[in-house]
């Protein structure tokens, strides 16, 4: 009999079918990463290098400093991104857009000759992450983890070198996470910032978990489900505490799973905005729930099969 193909083992399949992304790199390799999408990518990147042959200068700052000593516990990390760079022959940085740590790389980068390559995770801002101050710094190759995100990137970098490489993150969290099958009624919301109020006085990211908690009846099995919040890498401690105080009536609290993967296992449904984090759910086969409200801007995750909030209203 054939094996039944879920959407995750497709998932798989077709990474698995990519280029190596290391194959062609020279040997010395600096990395600079910050923030935590962007480095989770990364750093399941470097998890497949030839440690034999490549040498590797690493500059992590920020969530990205946390997350490269789980993966890499005896990593010694360089003291800044010059000297990552010091003897480099490429530099492989990530592009997020909560400090200038990888912007400032790619440009000390351009300015030492040093061949650069950034690494877009997510599908969203793509040139704002290559800005600062009116200033734009574009690496000379782009890396994107698949056919959606080259999509994207083709029509606002039409006329630099793109290149489609594995997400071996993405396949990690897939071959970790058990199937859906057995799992309690139970839902996990992934917060993020979202640095907009649009027009309103209330941060995004509290309109969007009070439009959640408003309409939860449409898509709670049972009353009284259990909700867990997880925080943004970049929430500060105790961002949340009087959100979950007032709705009370709710059965919420926040989660405390060491990882993503450890805050998937457990639950069949997901909930947030436009986190990463909603893509790894749907690829593992959950229920993922878009709570952007409806005056909010439309929700940029390319995802067919993710369920609009908004949609579900009478």
């Amino acid at each position: 009999m054939a094996e039944h193909l879920t959407f995750a083992t497709l998932v798989v399949s077709a990474m698995s079918e990519l280029t190596h992304p290391f194959r062609l790199l020279p040997r010395r390799i600096a990395v600079t990463c910050h923030d935590a999408g962007g480095a989770n990518i990364v750093l399941a990147l470097l998890g497949h290098l030839d440690t034999k042959w490549h040498e590797l200068s690493v500059f992590m700052q920020g969530p990205a400093e946390k997350l490269c000593r789980q993966r890499f516990p005896n990593i010694r990390l360089a003291n800044s991104a010059s000297d990552a760079l010091a003897n480099a022959e490429v530099l492989l940085s990530s592009t997020g857009w909560a400090s200038d740590v990888e912007h400032d790389a790619r440009r000390l980068a351009s300015q030492a000759g040093v061949r650069s390559i950034a690494v877009l995770d997510h599908w969203v801002n793509y040139a704002e992450r290559f800005e600062r101050e009116g200033q734009t710094v574009l690496p000379d190759e782009i890396w994107v983890c698949d056919r959606e995100a080259m999509q994207i990137a083709r029509g606002i970098f039409p006329f630099s070198t793109l290149v489609q490489v594995p997400n071996f993150y993405l396949e990690e969290q897939i071959r970790l996470l058990p199937a859906v099958t057995g799992l309690a009624d139970e839902l996990l919301y992934v917060l993020e910032p979202i640095r907009s109020e649009w027009g309103r006085s209330t941060p995004g990211e509290f309109q969007a978990l009070d439009f959640f908690s408003e309409q939860l009846a449409l898509i709670a099995a049972q009353p009284n489900m259990l909700i867990r919040l997880r925080p943004h890498p970049s929430d500060p401690p105790g961002k949340y505490d009087e959100w979950i105080s007032t709705h009370s009536h709710l059965h919420v609290k926040l989660d405390d799973s060491v990882n993503l993967n450890a805050a998937l296992a457990s639950a069949n449904r997901v909930a947030g905005c436009e986190s990463f984090a909603m893509a790894v759910a749907l690829a593992a086969g959950r229920q993922v729930y878009c709570t952007l409200p409806p005056w909010a801007p439309p929700c940029r995750l390319p995802h067919k099969d993710l369920i609009h909030l908004k949609d579900l209203r009478k």
